[in-house]
């Protein structure tokens, strides 16, 4: 029984078309990693210099590529046969919840050793340069590499489990990635070095990062060490994390794999306009924005598919937009905090870095979530000929779409920008810098939400244009970085300017002076290539909308 859940599960994954132009897209991508570090002449340096900055961009690009594409596949598997009805078929069935996790996880997993061993003919050019060992590098690389799969597998599948639909499993998988990933080192980078709750707070939620340990076997060193030599079996730490992480999200999935997962009863609550004339003061009182209090109609002067969003969107709501408005304030304020305090250690250059990366993050893992499902979900729904019924132009709707995704980030960005103030107030010399820095996460914003709904636009399904809006972003802010990590050997600084001038995390990295960018000038070539590939992500939308407004 349990081979026929895997033979099921592999054979719904490996005969789409996708998966055939995926594994020819990796076998090249390996090779090209490889072949742009690989030495031009005969001769080869005893010390291994040379096969360990090939393995090194080789290990970044392997990891990259797992954690970009491993999480979409268990995040989609569940919660979409739950809308199918196929998951009540097979809990009817004598699997069971253990062998239809266990049939899923596999599959998964065979996916990920495909990935992997399509990559050890690179490996195995690496170590024939010398410099390399069996157990010391390839064995830990891939070790390390198996249990980012297994980890982030097992989360999809629990993601799936809990989501009430398919683009929001994929939202929150490739956000729980983003945390577990990237902003799980912030802690450890601000309180290292110091004493107290918080210091010891870092160094746990750093043992949760792949890149902290991929950075300490590359011999790339620890993590944001500041200079301080620190000998920490990282690699150990994570194995852990990642295991008992697995083990929890395993048996907790396992759990919830029974008929009372479609029993799921919904409050009918109580419209407050209804309610006594006391609860209704005390309710106006305590909320700014009650959220069951009745809508009022639409104005002739708004656009109405705007307020369709609003409405129809969890998180559009405006109730959950200002608590989304006061996390990020509050974050701020705790970033101006770590400012004050860090700023006789490490400078401002350095903790307005920090606070770039962040905000960054920020928009990459909200943007595509709100932008990518704008066309595709109305197709999927079959709303999009409800739409075409309306007195409504194609440029009305699509504008309503597009402002129902720019206020929620000028919402956002204005509420992260109290730590900028606050840096100029400490170092006035840094005004133009910051101006600048505001100007790259605003432009950022705009291209991102243009290239996700643009990205969007292109799929009938919202899960799979979630998840290309997220590759394509991700792929624009990711991969110059494995050029950047070449630098000096072997690409020069010409041609690492070059690949980071597409980058917005890079260019606002650039313009606050943050160490390891400071000597890259990035702007105005990053404003171009943002504004023009705004502007095509533009056109994209505009086109692919009015292709499928034409009668079918």
């Amino acid at each position: 029984m349990l081979n026929a859940m895997i033979h099921r599960e592999l054979t719904t994954l490996l005969r789409r078309r996708r998966m055939v132009v995926l594994q020819v897209g990796l076998a090249v991508l390996f090779t090209v990693l490889v072949a742009i570090r690989w030495p031009t002449d005969a001769r080869v340096a005893l010390t291994g210099t040379r096969s360990q900055q090939v393995f090194q961009l080789f290990a970044y690009g392997l990891l990259a590529t797992i954690l970009l594409l491993i999480p979409v596949f268990p995040a989609t598997s569940i919660v979409r046969e739950t809308k199918q009805g196929t998951l009540a078929l097979l809990l009817n069935t004598p699997l069971g919840p253990w062998r239809i996790f266990t049939g899923k996880l596999i599959a998964v997993l065979a996916l990920g050793g495909i990935i992997l061993a399509m990559s050890i003919p690179a490996a195995c050019a690496c170590y024939a340069m010398g410099g390399l060992s069996l157990y010391g590098d390839l064995f830990k690389i891939y070790l390390l590499l198996a249990l980012v799969a297994l980890q982030y597998a097992v989360l999809g599948l629990f993601i799936s489990s809990v989501s009430n639909s398919v683009d929001a499993a994929v939202r929150m998988t490739y956000g729980t990635v983003l945390c577990l990933s990237v902003l799980s080192l912030g802690p450890h980078y601000f309180f290292q070095g110091t004493k107290g709750q918080l210091a010891d707070l870092g160094e746990i939620l750093r043992n949760l990062s792949p890149f902290a340990a991929m950075m300490s076997l590359t011999g790339t060193g620890d993590l944001a060490n500041q200079g301080m030599i620190t000998k920490v079996d990282l690699l150990s730490r994570f194995a852990a994390a990642s295991l008992a992480i697995s083990f929890v999200a395993a048996i907790w999935t396992m759990a919830r794999l029974n008929h009372t997962l479609f029993d799921k009863s919904r409050p009918a609550g109580t419209i407050s306009d209804d309610r006594g004339l006391p609860i209704r003061l005390f309710r106006r009182l305590f909320f700014l924005v009650d959220p069951q209090r009745r809508s009022r109609g639409i104005s002739s002067f708004v656009n109405p598919v705007m307020v369709k969003e609003f409405r129809c969107r969890r998180f559009g709501r405006i109730h959950w937009l200002l608590r989304l408005v006061a996390v990020c304030a509050v974050l701020s304020l705790g970033l101006t905090y770590a400012t004050t305090a860090g700023t006789l250690g490490w400078g401002v250059e350095t903790i307005g870095g920090i606070m770039v990366v962040m905000q960054v993050a920020l928009v990459v893992l909200i943007t595509p979530s709100l932008s990518a499902g704008l066309i595709s979900s109305e197709r999927e729904s079959r709303g999009w000929q409800l739409l075409q019924a309306t007195p409504m132009s194609i440029a009305r709707i699509v504008w309503g779409k597009l402002l129902s995704v720019i206020l929620p980030l000028a919402l956002i960005l204005c509420a992260t920008l109290p730590g900028y103030i606050v840096m100029v107030y400490i170092e006035p010399g840094m005004e133009l810098q910051v101006k600048r820095v505001v100007i790259c996460l605003a432009a950022t914003a705009v291209f991102a939400m243009l290239l996700g709904a643009a990205v969007g636009s292109l799929f009938s399904r919202t899960a799979a244009a979630t998840a290309g809006a997220y590759g394509a972003l991700m792929s624009i802010c990711a991969l110059p970085l494995l050029v950047w990590l070449g630098r000096d050997a072997p690409f020069g600084h010409d041609t690492v300017e070059k690949a980071l001038s597409i980058n917005p995390v890079a260019a606002a990295l650039s313009v606050i002076r943050m160490p390891g960018f400071q000597n890259y000038s990035l702007i105005p070539e990053n404003w171009w290539f943002l504004g023009i590939g705004s502007v095509i992500s533009l056109i994209v939308l505009i086109a692919q909308t009015y292709r499928i407004s034409r009668p079918q």
